[in-house]
């Protein structure tokens, strides 16, 4: 099992991790289990809170974004590829859809 000294240093805290209202619904819904940021916000074992709710990271991996499938997109609590991919272009002006772009995918589950 990979350690925390296995990957880069965090880039941010990881209660900043899942931070929209729709996102944080959806994960204590069991609809989302993943989210890609350009840096590292937890490593596996690691903990958040979300509404009072308990999740725990379960993998960390550098993924290209086009990588992503249908499926990635619904773990990240979105109907399609195409609702994540706009929305993330309209959050980020200027911003283009570069497939060769690596993110930070941290997977996730609630511990009940």
């Amino acid at each position: 099992m990979k350690t925390s000294n296995d990957y880069p240093e965090k880039t941010c805290s990881i209660d900043r991790l899942v931070r929209h209202q729709k996102l944080v619904e959806a994960a204590l819904e069991g609809k989302k289990t993943e989210q890609r940021r350009d840096g590292v916000y937890g490593y596996p074992g690691e903990t958040f809170e979300l509404e009072g709710e308990t999740f725990e990271i379960t993998s960390l991996t550098h993924d290209r974004l086009g990588d992503m499938t249908e499926a990635s997109a619904r773990a990240e609590g979105y109907a399609t590829l195409s609702d994540y991919r706009d929305l993330i272009l309209r959050m980020h002006k200027g911003m283009e859809w570069d497939v060769e772009h690596r993110v930070w995918v941290h997977r996730f589950r609630r511990i009940e």
